[in-house]
């Protein structure tokens, strides 16, 4: 397979609209994913029977296959962004929830208890002591999320939507690999770059697990 570079210089504008048009199915997507993700991963560390039915369920709607799950909602939200967008929040809460668990769980009980007797309070103890703890746990999930939920937006060009996945799309209906590679490289690059901003963010909002630093 030939690239043909002329044909990426006279389709630079197309090619960031795309980019732009997949940050915009794929960041509130996760978003979303993390806003129902905390709650339910509160309710399955504190209440021990609710564990293997919350992640039981996310993982059975991990399983079903994202163009027909594109398919089921049509009905509901109509050829819209939203079903994208909703149908990517769904696959990124056995991700999120997950890790929101097992982070939750990696908090020692006696920080925890410590915490309680200063008068904190559990709604305290969870805001400033054990999300803080659990952070390096979650943001781990929400970069494997974000990751995967950028190689999912292309599935969503069935319904219009998919960002990049149009480039794949035109490239395999003409036969012209040009698109199709260019495709793969941008989507490659636009994880990268996601990633990194996540570490960066991380690193901010968890300084105490520098190296170097002192508590």
């Amino acid at each position: 397979m030939t690239v043909e570079w002329s044909w990426l210089t006279t389709h630079t504008d197309d090619l960031v609209t795309l980019t732009l048009d997949h940050l915009a199915t794929a960041v509130p997507a996760v978003l979303l994913g993390l806003l129902i993700a905390l709650p339910l991963a509160v309710v399955a560390h504190r209440i021990r029977p609710l564990r293997g039915i919350l992640l039981g369920i996310s993982n059975i709607l991990f399983t079903v296959p994202s163009l027909a799950l594109f398919v089921l909602l049509l009905p509901i939200t109509g050829l819209t962004r939203t079903t994208a967008i909703a149908g990517l929040t769904v696959y990124t809460l056995v991700v999120l929830l997950r890790n929101t668990v097992e982070g939750l769980d990696s908090v020692p009980v006696k920080v925890r208890e410590a915490s309680l007797a200063m008068g904190r309070g559990r709604l305290g103890t969870l805001v400033k002591v054990e999300f803080p703890l659990a952070m390096p746990v979650i943001m781990a999930g929400v970069r494997v999320a974000s990751v995967m939920t950028i190689s999912l937006v292309s599935v969503a060009s069935y319904i219009g939507f998919g960002g990049i996945g149009q480039l794949f799309t035109d490239g395999f209906q003409r036969s012209f690999p040009t698109p199709v590679l260019a495709g793969v490289v941008l989507t490659l690059l636009l994880a990268l770059a996601v990633d990194a901003v996540l570490v960066l963010v991380q690193r901010l909002c968890t300084p105490w697990t520098r190296k170097g630093v002192r508590a």
